[in-house]
């Protein structure tokens, strides 16, 4: 539960909550689906900066937050696991024809590099929806 809350809310995944959990069960085994409301700064695409640095104050309605109870251990262990190199291979991944829009002056690789950019300042900066998550749970929200 505790690695699922973080990876939320270090994508900024609003959709994970009691009325709609996107995740199943398969032969055992669970999967996490339907990420199309991740990177919430993507659907405004304005100042991403600051975006990167938010405490993601929808992680209080993840519908694994009550049973997140190891966030400061999946912190450190995920920050461990992230290096700045596997960001960029997984920005690297991003087809370059989900990058090419028509209402944007940016080339694909400028939003790539902010797509980059925005994991390397979340992850950097994981302490803010870590905190904000477990001020949720404290609160009893």
């Amino acid at each position: 539960a505790s690695q699922i809350v973080w990876l939320d809310a270090f994508i900024t995944n609003v959709d994970r909550t009691f009325r709609n959990t996107n995740m199943l069960i398969w032969h055992k085994e669970l999967w996490l689906i339907d990420h199309g409301a991740s990177f919430y700064f993507h659907h405004s695409f304005t100042n991403w900066e600051k975006s990167a640095l938010t405490p993601f104050s929808f992680i209080k309605d993840h519908a694994l937050l009550p049973v997140a109870k190891e966030l400061d251990i999946v912190d450190k262990e995920f920050k461990a696991l992230l290096q700045e190199e596997d960001l960029k291979y997984i920005t690297d991944q991003i087809p370059t024809d989900w990058l090419e829009w028509e209402e944007s002056d940016l080339t694909p690789e400028e939003i790539r590099s902010i797509y980059f950019s925005f994991l390397k300042n979340r992850l950097a900066n994981s302490d803010l929806f870590v905190n904000e998550a477990k001020k949720h749970q404290d609160a009893g929200i």
